[in-house]
Parts: C-alpha cells; structure tokens; sequence
C-alpha cells in the first residue's frame, strides 16, 4: 500500500497530520535533515549539480513515512485481528509487541481500551469507525480511528513491511490510527470541572436563597418542592415564598427569572427579599406587582421576570391573585374539579408600562391549590397548553397531603433527575374540618351603625363569643378589651359602615373592625393632657400582633391577635 493510498482512508484531520510528518522524512532514514515540503515533489526540470535528488511521495515507501509519524499505527488482519505491524510511537507508548499473535494476546491496551468489538465491527462493515478520547492504561487519552484495509496474505511477517508484502489471497485487516489528544482530554476535564462547580455554586446560592422552612399557616396546609435543572449549570431562577400577613391572611408568590447560572439565582434572591418587604405593607396583589416591576427594571434592564403574588383570606373564601407573565394557578375543589385562574395576567416583571390588575378564585374548604414554573409543563416537543392540560387531569385525581400532591405532580408529568429545566411547584390545602376540629376554626361578625350604643354593643358581643368558646378568663377580658378599643377608634376616626369581626383558629384569636374610611391608623405616643390617642398604643401593648390594611372595595381593616394558651 503506497502513501496515498493509505492516508485516503483516514479522517480529514488525522490525514492531514500525516501528510504533514510526510514533509520531514528524507530518502535515508538515518540521515538527520528535513525536506521542505516544495522540495518533496518531482521537479520538472533537472536540478543543479550541487542538489540532491529527492523522492516523491509515492516514491516513499509506507513504513517509512509509519515509522516516523507521531501517531500510533497499529495494522491487524483476519477474524481474529493477528498483529501484522506497529510503528515506533505505538512501541515508545506500550512497548514492543509480537507480530503474527491475536490482538487480545499481543495487543493487550487495545482490549482495556474496549476496542476488539469496534475492530469486529470495522471487519464486518468495511466501514471506519471512530472514537473519541479514550484514556489508556499510562494515563494518555488517544483519539482512534479503525479503518479497514486489504492486507496480502503474507501481512504480520517480522521482515514484512506495513500493508506490503507478496502473494495472493488478500485477508481483511484493519489499520488502527491513535492520535494523543491529552491535552485536548485534560482541557476537556477542567472545563468541566469548572462548570460542575459553578453549578454547585448555583444550587447552593439557590437553596439558600429559598425558604429553609415554609410557613404554616392557622388555616393552610402548604407544601413546596423544587428540583434544579439536571444539565451543567442549567440552575435557574425558580422561586417560591409563603409569607403570613397577620389577620389570618397569607400570601403566596412563584416566580421564575429568566436565565441561567449564578446571576439567574442571584436577582431572584433580590425579588424575593422585595416581595416580603412589599407583603409587609399588605397591598393588594397588583399593587405588589407594580412595586416589583420598577424593582426589576432597576436591578438589570436586561433581566426579566415572571411572578404569580396571591392571598389567601379565610373569611372570604377565596385566592386574589395577579400575575406578571406566569402560568395560571390551578384550584381543584371538594368534587375533585379543577379550574384555571385565567385573566387577569400582565407582561413579565422588568418590561415596564403596564398597569397590573387583580382577579380572584374561589378556594374554599376541601380545596387545593397548585402554583408552578413552566419547568413542569414546558417540553420542546409539546405545545404548552398541553402540559398545562397534563397537570390539570393529574391534580384531578391527586389527594393526600400537600407533600403527596407535590410529589405526585412533580412524577406524573416525567421530572426527573437530568431534566433540562428548573422545576418549583407549591401546593396549599385549604382543609374541610369537621367534627371536634370544626370546633378549633369559628368565625361571629356583628354590623355596627355607629351611635354611641356602638361601642357597649360590641363589647356585649364581644364577651358573649368568647365565653361561648370557652376562653379562660384573663383571654377572654384581653378580647373583649382589643374589641372596645379598636370599636372605639373606628367610630371617632372612621366612618359607616363598620364591622366586628372574632375569629379563632387552634393557634390565636383574632379580632378586626372595618369602617370606610381608608386612613390607615398609626401607634403614637400621647401627651398627658390628651384626651384621645392611646388605643392603638394599647392594642400594641396587649396584643401579640397587631396591623392594618387598606380594603380593595375602599375603607380599611384594623386587626390584632392574641396567641392561644399551648395544651399539653
């Protein structure tokens, strides 16, 4: 087999290295000098006296120019690959190796580097094959390529030449080429370890910027998973947070920062810490959405953000919500119904010039409600409405706890551990108690027209309820007292209509007064020749919490709680 023949057989790459190497040999190989490569090819005119005549290429013969090149050269023929050659780099690397012998027998490197079935297959195919980066037993990793030859019947003598020889009865052999590519192997390996560490950096910032431990509401039963992206630093911005707003309410956010890597995790941990800060002022969710749309604008331009806010009232039965570009939440009812929070939505967080609205849905007893990112939905091959539609049969039929629906979801639509996309999904419960749990959750409400039998009124009210529920008496007497004074301030500050309302769950009791005024109170400290201005500060000082809030039809709600006696 001549040069040129042989080297058209090889890979583009592989076979420009040897013609490369070709360029150095000169016709005595025991001669030191290189030829350029102009002056390998036959001239056209008879060179001057004082110049050697040179070779050309196919005047070179093909164990020259395979002794002398880099790469390892390997040539085996018949069923069982019998050793017919190796050049000189493939002695260097595993030393001198037999010729005639079995490839498992003489060739040993090549059965650990899992070769012998590629080289069967190059056999019964006459078809190259390639792999890539394969680490031998030394520590060097070669690219290596089988390709498939004819070699004479007399191949493997020790006196023959590569691919020559004499005779007819031509025997399938196979050529074995292993360029080192260690270098390229080791580069390979710190990229990645690069980026499994940025990764883990990822993960880490991201877990640490989610809650450690959910809230648990009096009235909800919440749980939440979330599962990060399974591909190299595929760690996004998927988030959650469940904030109690006092009064017996709760707050609910998902959201989803678009992007990847540590920068994704680290504006969702700013978007995160504003939305409790803005819970805390107890806005309505558009209102909370406004706030956050100018932050996200403010921390990168170039960031956007979708974000579901929502809250959670016991007394009305149902979730308010808003939605800046994300997925619609899904409530499945007591009948195993599942509906789909549609509009009101607006454009993702950090586009700016849109004015949120709120909508609600209905979340009463035996309820569950399902906020998620568009990683459990989403797939490249479905349209999205179709796993949107998935999710929905699959919370139909899912019950258990929040923890089991979760789980149950996350199962039912393929999550899994190499899945290409963040996933966060939170589920909350909005339990039917019944029997002598129904007696830990009541509710009594008493309209108030103003008048100064307002006040004596409520007070009456105030004390009937809570010894109808059997509080102990210094409970009882700090209730009746939170409702004369909130009763009190609301009708010499607020106006018509007015409302009491007492509620307890197994953890507190609470008690609120709505008017319609929307001036919303603030503790201050009175002088001692005021007549007027220590409610509030009373209210402070007895309760365990107290708060205020603007209602979304107009007027505010004055609240504060009082912690119930723990049973042993």
């Amino acid at each position: 087999m001549n040069f040129t023949r042989w080297s058209a057989r090889l890979p583009g790459t592989q076979r420009r290295a040897a013609a490369r190497t070709e360029h150095t040999v000169t016709p005595d190989r025991r001669g030191d000098g290189s030829v350029p490569a102009a002056r390998a090819e036959r001239q056209t005119d008879d060179p001057p006296d004082d110049t050697p005549a040179v070779p050309a290429v196919d005047d070179l013969p093909t164990r020259e120019i395979l002794d002398r090149i880099p790469a390892l050269v390997a040539l085996v023929h018949g069923p069982d690959h019998r050793t017919a050659y190796v050049n000189d780099a493939y002695v260097a690397a595993f030393g001198v190796r037999p010729l005639g012998e079995p490839a498992r027998e003489a060739l040993p490197e090549l059965d650990a580097l899992g070769l012998l079935p590629l080289l069967d297959q190059v056999l019964r195919s006459s078809r190259p094959r390639t792999v890539k980066s394969r680490k031998a037993a030394g520590g060097r990793s070669y690219t290596i390529t089988c390709t498939p030859v004819d070699v004479p019947s007399g191949a493997g003598q020790s006196d023959g030449g590569a691919g020559a020889g004499s005779g007819g009865g031509a025997d399938g052999g196979v050529l074995i080429f292993a360029a080192d590519v260690t270098d390229h192997a080791e580069a390979a390996e710190r990229l990645r370890a690069s980026e499994r560490r940025q990764r883990e950096t990822a993960v880490t910032l991201q877990r640490s910027l989610l809650p450690q431990e959910l809230e648990q509401p009096d009235d909800l039963r919440i749980a939440a998973v979330y599962h990060p992206g399974g591909t190299e630093t595929a760690v996004g911005g998927d988030w959650y947070d469940v904030i109690t707003l006092g009064g017996g309410r709760t707050a609910l956010v998902i959201g989803d920062v678009m992007g990847r890597g540590v920068r994704a995790a680290a504006v969702m941990g700013q978007l995160r810490t504003a939305v409790r800060a803005y819970a805390r002022l107890d806005l309505p969710p558009h209102e909370v959405l406004q706030l956050l749309d100018g932050l996200a604008t403010e921390i990168d331009p170039n960031q956007i953000a979708t974000c579901a806010y929502a809250v959670h009232d016991p007394n009305e039965g149902r979730l308010v919500y808003a939605s800046a570009g994300h997925l619609p939440i899904l409530v499945r009812d007591e009948s195993g119904t599942v509906l789909r929070a549609d509009e009101p939505t607006g454009p993702p967080l950090g586009t700016g010039g849109w004015t949120h609205s709120s909508g609600s849905i209905p979340l009463g007893p035996g309820s569950t409600a399902v906020f998620y990112t568009d990683g459990l939905v989403e797939r490249r091959n479905e349209d999205l409405d179709e796993g949107i539609a998935a999710l929905e049969r699959a919370l139909s039929g899912a019950t258990g706890t929040p923890q089991v629906v979760c789980d149950r979801l996350v199962r039912s639509t393929g999550v899994t551990a190499d899945h290409d996309d963040d996933v966060a999904v939170l589920v909350l419960q909005h339990p039917a108690r019944v029997g002598a749990d129904s007696e830990l959750f009541r509710n009594a409400a008493l309209e108030l027209l103003g008048g100064v039998e307002a006040a004596p009124r409520a007070r009456a009210f105030a004390s009937g309820v809570l010894s109808s529920w059997r509080f102990p008496p210094e409970l009882h007497d700090l209730g009746v007292l939170a409702a004369s004074e909130l009763v009190a301030n609301s009708l010499q500050h607020g106006t018509p209509p007015m409302r009491l309302r007492l509620r307890r769950t197994d953890r507190r009791l609470i008690v609120e007064v709505t008017d319609g005024n929307d001036h919303l109170p603030r503790r201050r400290r009175a002088d001692p020749a005021d007549e007027s201005g220590r409610g509030i500060a009373i209210i402070a000082t007895i309760a365990s919490n107290w708060g205020s809030r603007r209602a979304p039809g107009g007027g505010k709600a004055v609240w504060c709680e009082f912690a119930l006696p723990r049973k042993t």
